[in-house]
């Protein structure tokens, strides 16, 4: 099986030192490299180029999480399509080879996602929220799953995931429009049509953010904004917030846990801002243009 692997990138220099040996000493090579860069103004398209990927510039205004995706697709030629965004460093020299493994686990996996580790320097909140969406244990996922999983039934992320490219086409491939999260679009689309999505545990990547308030708020405004867009999906898996809970109660325990009671308050602060920027997010269709641009995490989208 051909494996193509696809990096949207923009400015990414400072993640390179790390991301391109680690490339370079993956046991499985993909057979081809794509990278989409949004005109950078570091040496990112020059690093990349003399590595030996295919670099393609777009313009900044063109990016899009699901269109420069599909656009990545339509580029290469191979039957598995691995994305990696610029700041998912792999773990591990066989993380790809793992990931591929799982993906031809089973006929009717459409799309295997991997483990998503804390970045070595990545603080304790950060940290805790790799523990509690990339749990250490591996799972297959199918729409029978939907009533004990909820919306995590379709929960992927394409920071680090595998494609097989025949069933992405057979489910209409990435949406070519959305602010964010074309990850869990596709996985619904794909538990929709009868396919399955894999969780592999032992394929492993660094990449966790440190995210402050501002951004917090700003994320999951962009977050709403999608699930109000495309509120099939909270028809079929069910609503997000009931999982946001869980979050809440799971970061307040690993703060007890090491001592850190104190910054229970920033907890609370925390998940009221992310509450409120997914409100607002979800009713978008009643804010003016121009104030949805000041709210989001992605302004150039709101044209």
């Amino acid at each position: 099986m051909r494996l193509a692997l696809i990096i949207p990138t923009r400015n990414a220099s400072a993640h390179l030192d790390r991301l391109l040996p680690a490339l370079a000493a993956q046991t499985r090579q993909p057979d081809s490299i794509l990278v989409l860069d949004s005109e950078s103004s570091d040496d990112t398209v020059a690093r990349f180029r003399a590595f030996g990927a295919r670099v393609e510039v777009i313009r900044v205004a063109q990016f899009n999480h699901g269109g420069t995706r599909r656009l990545g697709c339509q580029l290469v030629e191979a039957e598995a399509l691995l994305f990696l965004t610029q700041d998912a460093i792999p773990a591990a020299p066989d993380s790809f080879a793992r990931l591929l493994a799982n993906l031809t686990l089973e006929a009717d996996i459409g799309v295997a996602y991997g483990r998503q580790l804390p970045h070595p320097d990545a603080g304790l909140l950060a940290a805790q929220a790799r523990q509690f969406n990339y749990p250490s244990q591996s799972r297959t996922k199918r729409m029978s799953d939907a009533d004990e999983l909820g919306i995590k039934t379709c929960f992927s992320s394409d920071s680090f995931a595998v494609y097989r490219r025949d069933l992405l086409e057979a489910v209409g491939g990435f949406p070519s429009n959305v602010i964010g999260s074309e990850d869990a679009y596709v996985a619904g689309r794909m538990l929709l049509a009868g396919y399955a999505v894999r969780y592999a545990a032992d394929a492993c990547v660094e990449h966790s953010h440190d995210y402050r308030l501002v951004e917090e708020f700003r994320r999951y405004f962009d977050i709403g904004v999608f699930y109000g867009r495309e509120r099939w999906l909270r028809n079929t898996f069910g609503k997000a917030e009931g999982e946001g809970q869980r979050f809440v109660r799971a970061e307040i325990n690993a703060l007890r846990a090491v001592g850190a009671i104190a910054r229970v308050p920033e907890v609370l602060l925390r998940s009221t801002l992310k509450l409120l920027g997914y409100r607002l997010g979800y009713l978008e269709r009643y804010l003016p243009r121009q104030m949805k641009r000041r709210l989001s995490m992605f302004p150039g989208y709101w044209k």
